[in-house]
């Protein structure tokens, strides 16, 4: 029963990554609606070459909100592929590949635990 448990846990951790990518997506489209209404150039005499920078400044900000939203995009899938790898697996085999892991590389699962404990610390922190 015990892995059924920590099956479900698995489930309901990615379940909740994947929403808070949709919504993270939801927001960066957001943002990009408002940066497009936001940037609109300035008339009336004198700013000719201003029109220009502002037209400048406006693509720059959303080749940078397509890269954000790409990322965004590719990070959600790579938690879904995650999540179905680990579907499948028993917990004990898990363990067992979480502790090859790290006799393989003690160091990067050492900055792992640690950053994985600060994670955990701010958020119970927030409680």
């Amino acid at each position: 029963m015990k892995s059924g448990r920590e099956g479900l846990l698995i489930f309901k951790v990615a379940i909740k990554e994947e929403n808070d990518m949709s919504e993270f997506e939801s927001e960066v489209k957001k943002a990009e609606r408002e940066l497009e209404q936001g940037l609109v150039p300035a008339g009336g005499p004198g700013f000719g070459h201003d029109d220009e920078f502002l037209g400048d400044l406006k693509m720059q900000a959303q080749e940078y909100g397509h890269r954000v939203q790409d990322a965004a995009i590719r990070a959600k899938d790579m938690a879904a592929e995650k999540f179905r790898d680990l579907q499948g697996k028993d917990p004990r085999e898990l363990l067992e590949d979480a502790k090859d892991y790290a006799r393989q590389k003690p160091a990067q699962a050492l900055m792992i635990s640690a950053a994985v404990g600060l994670v955990v610390g701010f958020l119970l922190k927030r409680r």
